[in-house]
């Protein structure tokens, strides 16, 4: 028997960015086998204390290396991909 819903209510729902990336991806195990913590002192002399807020430069440097592993050699069209695909 066919029926329509009565409710109006628009329905919500909570996601994580973590839930949205299955755990076996690559980009996951990549991120857990390689810190890239040493990034901040190989750059922490080319930033200044006044100014605008920076981009984390680990970000940046992740960005540039999905962009490589990927094939995507235009930062635009990167940064709409990551934008898309979250993963």
């Amino acid at each position: 028997m066919l029926k329509k819903s009565e409710s109006k209510q628009m329905k919500m729902s909570f996601v994580t960015l973590e839930s949205l990336m299955p755990q076996e991806h690559f980009l996951r195990d990549l991120d857990r086998l390689v810190d890239f913590d040493f990034i901040y002192d190989k750059v922490a002399d080319l930033y200044s204390n006044t100014g605008r807020p920076s981009i984390d430069p680990v970000v940046m440097i992740k960005m540039l290396l999905i962009g490589y592993i990927y094939g995507i050699d235009s930062e635009r069209r990167l940064e709409q991909e990551i934008t898309v695909n979250i993963a």
